[in-house]
This record gives structure tokens, sequence and C-alpha cells, in this order.
């Protein structure tokens, strides 16, 4: 029997490296991101991999839940060993003091981090509630989710909002006779553009651009791939969704 697996981000970055470490015969693997990945679509076709791309904007995350939830609903639920979902899509812009911040970039970031995860939860937490195949929900969070810093507040926010929405769904789950379990899980510091992007902030209006400048020095940023890896095995644990606010590096 296949795995399905549904992942957001998936062309650059540690989601590129997840969808290419998700590529198995046994696969079938939907990737949803602004871009497709020819490389990835190559690596799928080498291992066997049933592959979709879907381009599409998480800041307009409606149409993008509804289609997952129509895409959904036409598969044989009994055809899978396991479905998941892996909201890993996020953006940091704008970083600054919030009175600073254009409100066109404050709307996106709070629909591509924090709406379009929920908006997706539901669409698959509803087109699969009938399936008897184990079904895990992986939302990417953040140690900024449970540490405030300043000229970070959207991105704080929407991942403390990420952290406490998977509590609630974790809830509403366990009143399910077949329940979804679901972890927001911190990744640790990786050398992704989200890293860059921090580095290359204003010191003025975000004081701890120099500790992220220290991590890239210092070599203390796991790789993409080495991410990855780590996600993927704690999502493979026997007691994935025994605790629903984790990070990988207390695992």
């Amino acid at each position: 029997m296949q795995h399905l697996t549904i992942l957001t981000g998936a062309s650059r970055g540690m989601g590129l490296a997840l969808a290419e470490q998700l590529c198995a015969p046994d696969a079938v693997l939907l990737c949803i991101s602004r871009q497709t990945s020819d490389p990835l679509a190559v690596r799928a076709g080498a291992k066997g991999t049933a592959l979709t791309q879907w381009q599409a904007d998480l800041a307009d995350p409606v149409p993008v839940a509804e289609r997952l939830r129509s895409w959904l609903a036409g598969l044989d639920g009994a055809a899978f060993a396991s479905a998941t979902l892996i909201n890993n899509a996020g953006v940091v812009d704008p970083i600054g003091p919030l009175d600073a911040a254009d409100p066109q970039a404050m709307a996106r970031l709070l629909r591509v981090d924090l709406e379009a995860p929920m908006q997706l939860c539901a669409a698959f937490l509803a087109a699969t509630r009938s399936w008897v195949a184990p079904r895990k929900i992986l939302n990417i969070s953040s140690g900024l989710g449970r540490r405030a810093m300043a000229g970070s507040a959207l991105y704080c926010a929407a991942k403390a909002g990420m952290d406490h929405f998977s509590r609630c769904v974790a809830l509403d789950e366990a009143r399910q006779a077949q329940p979804v379990r679901i972890v927001s899980l911190a990744p640790g510091v990786i050398d992704t553009d989200m890293q860059a992007e921090l580095r290359a902030g204003d010191p003025a209006g975000f004081p701890d651009r120099d500790n992220f400048v220290r991590l890239k020095q210092t070599q203390a940023l796991a790789s993409p791939a080495q991410a990855a890896g780590k996600l993927l095995a704690f999502l493979a644990r026997e007691d994935f969704g025994s605790t629903v606010i984790a990070d990988v590096r207390d695992a």
C-alpha cells in the first residue's frame, strides 16, 4: 500500500529537502509551493514516486484549501497505509517594529504562516474523516512561537497561533473514533533563505540580528537536509502526537 503526504513550501530550503527525502516507491506526494521544482520531479521519477506539484500562493489560502479538499475526496482512502499533512511553508518578512510594517506584508505573513495551515488542516480533516489509515498533521512551528523577540511580532504571533490551534485540534480529535494525531514542531535553526533574511535585518529595528549572524559564523545552523531528516524521524515515532507542542532538539 502507498503512503500519502501533502507538503507545503516544497520548492526550496528545508521543504525541498523534506520532499526529496519523502521520495520512495510507495510514496504519493503532493507538493504545494509558489514554484514547482524540476530537480524534485527528476528525483521522484528516479525513485518511482507518484509526485504531483501544485503551483499556488498560500497568501490566498481558501482556493488552495478548497482544491485540496476536492482532490482528497477523489481519492480512495482504502488504498493508503497512511496519510500525512505537513504545513511547512512560511515567511518571516516584515522584520522590524510593528508600527513600521507594511500593511500588505503584514497580511501576507499572517495568511501564509497561520491562516493557510488552518485552512489546509480543516480541508485534510474533513476530506479524510472516513479513512481508516493512520493520519497525521505535522505543523512546522518555531521556537519564536514560544519566546518573544523584538522586531518579530508578526512571525512570533503567527507561530504562537499555530501552536495553540494545534492544541485545540488535538482536543477536538481526541473526541473522534479515529483521531488524527497532530504535532506543532519547532525544527531548530536551519541554514535557509529565512535565516538569510534575518541576518539582513536592520539592527535599528531588529536588535537580535547579530545573534543570527553569529549562528552563521559559528556554523551552528543545521543544513536543510539534516533538519529534514530529524523532522521525518520525529514524524515516524511511535509516540507521535502524544505531546502536541514539541521541539526537535528535545527529541
